[in-house]
């Protein structure tokens, strides 16, 4: 090891190299972007600001669009970025900062959606006891427990990187420092990284992906056989669908890329993967909930109408 240099900066390969198709992926990703900001940070006003949001689940809602606004802000402008330059270079700490933020936000979501699933279960099967299950209190533990636990989490597999020896070759095969890559470049043993992200990061992503599949379960199961209003079923299977299309569009790539993890030549497949839910799903998420949510789509417009009369 006396002979090999220490790596000090990352250069990023980024998506494609060709200039033609950098363009239109730049017009692209921007506008995603915009639209997620746009979108999310809509959803966050809403709920701050109209009286009749202030509920457990749009409580919940309201963080998880903050998550995504944070989450994309984590890599699509560097990710634009690239686009634009010759050579896209990043810090070792840099990089080390943008793993971590990226698990952080990732996991936090994984988490929260498990949360919210808990949050519709109590509240259609338990809908007596709702008020004083999931009183203010309780949401904010549960909300700052997911928030910490991913933060920790993230931090893990920050310091495990970080600790590795990094000599050479420093080109990750990637549009951002995502960690199965950055393993690729360890000139020591990645044992201990590829265990704590075949372990801890499963655990992470399939309990709530397990917790959110029961909640579903006794759900349907109560609609079924103990709710006998065709209205009521109706009104709670579209409120559940929003919130099962975005645990489909989250957990689906997710587990796709992280429950069989590998170091191996799938840098390709793992970017496409990636890219669906660090920049296309915190798009979709946002209409989902105000296209298929009568009570957000009314605040909205609630919201507009007042600044339009103020305006006038």
């Amino acid at each position: 090891m006396k002979n090999q240099t220490e790596v000090r900066e990352f250069i990023l390969m980024g998506l494609t190299n060709l200039w033609g198709l950098q363009c239109t992926l730049f017009v692209t990703f921007l506008m995603l972007y915009l639209a997620s900001l746009l979108g999310n940070a809509s959803i966050v006003l809403v709920a701050i600001v109209e009286p009749k949001l202030h509920t457990p689940m749009y409580f919940f809602l309201g963080n998880l669009s903050c998550l995504d606004i944070f989450f994309t802000t984590t890599t699509v402008p560097k990710m634009l970025a690239g686009f634009l330059l010759p050579v896209q270079t990043i810090s070792f700490g840099g990089c080390m900062a943008q793993l971590h933020f990226f698990h952080f936000l990732g996991s936090s979501e994984a988490i929260l959606l498990g949360v919210m699933a808990f949050d519709r279960y109590v509240a259609i099967c338990n809908p007596l006891r709702y008020s004083i299950i999931m009183r203010k209190q309780v949401c904010q533990i549960l909300a700052t427990a997911t928030w910490s636990t991913a933060f920790f989490h993230a931090l893990m597999h920050a310091v495990a990187t970080a600790r590795l020896p990094f000599c050479g070759p420093n080109h990750i095969e990637h549009f951002f420092c995502e960690i199965k890559p950055l393993l690729k470049l360890a000139c020591g043993s990645t044992d201990l990284n590829l265990l704590l992200l075949n372990i801890v990061t499963s655990c992470i992503v399939m309990g709530p992906f397990i917790a959110t599949l029961l909640s579903y379960f006794y759900i349907i199961i109560f609609l079924l056989f103990k709710v006998q209003s065709q209205t009521g079923r109706q009104k709670a299977f579209s409120t559940c669908g929003s919130h099962l299309m975005v645990v489909g569009l989250m957990y689906v790539p997710v587990l796709f890329n992280y429950m069989l993890p590998s170091v191996g030549n799938a840098s390709q497949r793992d970017m496409m993967v990636t890219l669906i839910y660090s920049a296309v799903t915190p798009v979709l998420n946002p209409l989902i909930y105000t296209l298929r949510n009568q009570e957000v789509k009314t605040a909205m417009l609630k919201i507009l109408g007042r600044r339009s009369l103020t305006f006038h």
